[in-house]
């Protein structure tokens, strides 16, 4: 989920970019804001935040010891 998140605000930190603008405000939505936005998501989704607690034992395929 973090990884489309960051997606979204490096999309929209291109689109910026490309159009030239600054939505009013300068110093808070720049290009260079949002990709460090996007960085820091990026960053926390590769490092498992948000990835959820999985409850019990989760197993691929077959189960070990159920013969």
């Amino acid at each position: 989920m973090l990884a489309i998140i960051a997606a979204v605000v490096f999309g929209f930190a291109l689109l910026l970019d490309f159009l030239n603008t600054n939505l009013g405000a300068p110093d808070l939505f720049n290009a260079q804001t949002l990709s460090l936005i996007g960085f820091l998501l990026l960053a926390l989704y590769l490092a498992g935040v948000g990835s959820g607690a999985r409850g019990g034992r989760w197993y691929r395929g077959r189960r070990p010891g159920r013969g």
